[in-house]
């Protein structure tokens, strides 16, 4: 029988896959789509369709409970406001994965994991606010 093993390992200890899951879903969060390898992606689904469902409920206590899973106030702020509201209506099923590949030095398959109805303006929009910034204070000098 094969009780208890719910979970890939994904050949990590239990502090580094909880770790490497908080800083994926802090991007998927941000990016709104992310692109990695098809195992993490299977079993990040679940861990951002959790995510997503503590912040359509929207208390004190939702919003405790993501922060200390994913640890980043930008990330848990954008949840809550953002994607709670987004997908307020929506049954579960907030992310899909898309099969993109194989990674060229390993063979590694890849793929796409995105939010359904993601804003296609929030990938990289960060680091287009950043440059942005950059630029405007090197040409006030």
């Amino acid at each position: 029988m094969r009780h208890g093993y719910g979970h890939r390992k994904l050949n990590r200890t239990a502090e580094h896959r909880k770790a490497m899951f908080a800083n994926m879903a802090c991007s998927l969060i941000e990016h709104e789509q992310i692109k990695t390898t098809l195992p993490k992606a299977k079993e990040l689904r679940p861990y951002i369709d959790k995510l997503i469902t503590l912040a359509k409920r929207g208390d004190l206590h939702a919003r405790r409970q993501a922060a200390s899973q994913i640890r980043q106030d930008a990330a848990v702020k954008k949840l809550f406001d953002v994607l709670g509201a987004r997908y307020r209506e929506r049954q579960g099923g907030y992310s899909r994965v898309l099969r993109a590949g194989f990674r060229y030095g390993d063979m590694a398959p890849m793929a796409i994991l995105e939010l359904v109805d993601r804003d296609a303006d929030a990938k990289g929009a960060g680091d287009r606010a950043r440059v942005a910034a950059q630029e405007a204070a090197g040409e006030a000098e």
